[in-house]
């Protein structure tokens, strides 16, 4: 068993705060991680991430083990040595980057734009299909490096093998994460070989790292709760729920709602890939206690910037604002006057703007940890509205 406790603090329904301690620290649920894929959240220092209220960061197994490699990693003292984080870590298992360089490009879908397929506004963006450059079978995922081409094979026992080199505080199981577009059928084939992948990780684990199972089976209610009731009876430390979750929020919220009351109550939950705002008050009313996307880091980079709802947004997404628009070109209010943020604190929206307009790289940086900040700071006070049982109220002032 890997180490790593979880206890619950308080609840209001389904909804729940919690700590969770592992070797290299707390993490007070719930909590956003933000991805820091490349042992860098993308412009940010691991002082910046502390000084904003991060407790763990996620890093990924298939990219940092095509450059610079495992075992150079470990050499230099695992990612905590590394990339100087002394605070928890888990790592992915590369799973999703086989989706990725598979039916993602084949079906011109993914996680950051047109994970829901099915809802208008992601529709518009539908990237257009391209050929696979991954291949799945019983063995693992066979797949052709987007940096030079070369030619690999990951395994569930190499999956691990990386993520035990890499030293992470929590390591995920090897699994297949199918497409929103993928057949009934499909689905159901790649549940049972992510099932064979799950005992064949567990066998190959060799260290004390808490390793979470997770959960597939797509927005199907009879596979989820196959794969709920599997991975429930595994030695796993927690559960992660990902793959496709339909082509609507509304269909992810279905998938919670059949998966989580079959899972362990004594054990923490990681959505993988989701964090927008109404994501996180829909999904921890729900009972999840993790999260992680890069969504606030690409959207920094994009000049698409959070704020809340009373910051003055768009009828069309009234969290955020595209601070190139002209509007915002003698704007002397900080991207939203009610963050705490240093951006936010020492900067106007019109000189954000400048700062994109001029292409200066200042801008990402900026931006990104107003983004990251924003976010941290919605999940911790909902942290606190639960254990003050007031999370329905503030939902409700967020969301309505």
């Amino acid at each position: 068993m890997g180490n790593l406790s979880f206890t619950i603090v308080a609840k209001e329904g389904r909804a729940r705060a919690g700590v969770i301690s592992v070797p290299h620290g707390f993490i007070e649920t719930p909590m956003f991680i933000p991805v820091g894929t490349q042992a860098t959240v993308k412009t940010l220092t691991p002082h910046d991430l502390l000084a904003m209220g991060a407790e763990i960061i996620l890093s990924n197994t298939y990219h940092l083990y095509l450059r610079p490699g495992e075992e150079s990693i470990a050499r230099l003292g695992g990612l905590h040595g590394f990339m100087q984080w002394k605070g928890p870590i888990i790592t992915d298992s590369g799973g999703f980057q086989a989706f990725s360089l598979g039916f993602a490009l084949e079906h011109g879908v993914g996680k950051i734009a047109n994970i829901f397929p099915g809802e208008d506004e992601q529709t518009k963006e539908q990237r257009p299909p391209k050929s696979k450059l991954a291949v799945v079978d019983e063995e693992g995922v066979s797949f052709v490096s987007h940096i030079d081409a070369s030619r690999h094979k990951l395994t569930p026992e190499k999956s691990i093998t990386i993520q035990e080199k890499l030293g992470a505080d929590i390591i995920l199981a090897f699994d297949e994460c199918t497409s929103p577009l993928s057949s009934y059928e499909y689905t159901k084939e790649a549940l049972a070989r992510t099932h064979r992948w799950a005992v064949r990780c567990i066998n190959a684990k060799k260290t004390e790292q808490a390793f979470f199972g997770i959960v597939q089976g797509g927005a199907y209610k009879n596979l989820r709760e196959e794969s709920a009731r599997f991975i429930v009876n595994l030695p796993c430390e927690g559960y992660a729920i990902g793959g496709s979750l339909g082509k609507s929020k509304k269909e992810m919220h279905q998938v919670l709602e059949w998966t989580i009351p079959l899972l362990s109550e004594e054990k923490p939950r990681h959505l993988l890939g989701i964090g927008g705002i109404d994501d996180l008050f829909e999904c921890i009313e729900r009972g999840i206690d993790l999260f992680d996307c890069a969504g606030p880091t690409r959207m920094a980079r994009s000049a698409m910037l959070l704020i809340s709802p009373a910051a003055g947004g768009s009828p069309v997404n009234k969290f955020r604002i595209r601070i190139t628009n002209a509007q915002f070109r003698e704007d002397t209010l900080p991207i939203d006057p009610f963050c705490m943020c240093y951006t936010c604190t020492h900067f106007s929206r019109a000189y954000l703007r400048h700062l994109f307009v001029a292409k200066e790289l200042l801008a990402y940086r900026l931006a990104s940890y107003h983004n990251v900040h924003f976010i941290l700071t919605i999940v911790k006070r909902i942290r606190q509205s639960i254990i003050d049982g007031q999370f329905a109220q503030l939902k409700k002032n967020w969301l309505e």
